[in-house]
């Protein structure tokens, strides 16, 4: 994507740049300011007790969702899609892969805010170690593999819906486009053991994650997916020439 013609704005004067810059600055403030009143209003959305006792694989053996906590009281899961049958099961998925890239430098503040952050894949942990050590990443990767976690949290398609070719995803019946699907869910756990899930997120709402697309953003290009590209750019990132 180097050396890419760009079709530029109109050249001005500095101080007609300004006059432009200063009325854009207002729709910055504008959205800086929806976004705390959107992520004010996510607080205080309800919660759902957890009754199921949840079972995953990991490198420390058999946890339970409580025990994927950590000690802390908050929980971020991301439902990074890696199934049994995803690229035969070797690797997983880029555009997981290129927002968990990001996870790792946040993991340490986020360690120290009361917040623990695993990924959970549905596919086999054997599956999950070799591409995770290939990748170098630190954060907990964790199986739910021979679970229900991932089906409960529709991330991943039933047999059924496999069937109809359409997926219970993002709050909405859509057509089937692959049996696995990335997705944040947000866990409460309070004194007495009990657990709460607070929030769930599909789609794009992991767009905000994405601490490289905040760069691109800035850049007289930005992300360059307008005409129906996607995020096809993005490779794993030992893969990139």
């Amino acid at each position: 994507m180097n050396n890419i013609e760009l079709e530029h704005p109109k050249i001005v004067s500095q101080d007609e740049w300004l006059v432009a810059r200063k009325a854009h600055l207002e729709r910055e403030k504008a959205l800086t300011r929806l976004r705390d009143q959107v992520s004010a209003e996510r607080r205080e959305l309800p919660w759902v007790k957890i009754e199921k006792n949840y079972v995953f694989v990991t490198p420390n053996g058999k946890e339970t969702l409580a025990d994927l906590f950590d000690g802390r009281s908050q929980l971020i899961v991301y439902h990074f899609m890696f199934g049994p049958s995803v690229r035969d099961g070797k690797e997983g998925c880029k555009s997981c892969s290129f927002l968990v890239d990001h996870v790792d430098g946040a993991n340490v503040h986020l360690a120290h805010h009361d917040v623990t952050f695993v990924a959970i894949s549905r596919t086999p942990l054997s599956q999950i170690e070799p591409f995770k050590n290939r990748m170098g990443w630190r954060f907990k990767w964790v199986s739910s593999y021979g679970s229900d976690f991932n089906y409960d949290f529709h991330v991943s398609a039933t047999k059924d819906e496999l069937a109809k070719g359409r997926m219970y995803y993002n709050y909405e019946m859509v057509e089937f486009q692959c049996e696995e699907q990335p997705g944040i869910s947000v866990f409460y756990k309070d004194k007495s053991g009990d657990i709460f899930h607070t929030y769930s997120s599909f789609g794009r709402g992991g767009d905000i994650l994405l601490g490289t697309y905040n760069y691109l953003d800035l850049t007289p290009f930005g992300r360059r997916e307008e005409k129906g590209q996607g995020m096809e750019w993005v490779r794993h990132h030992d893969r990139y020439d």
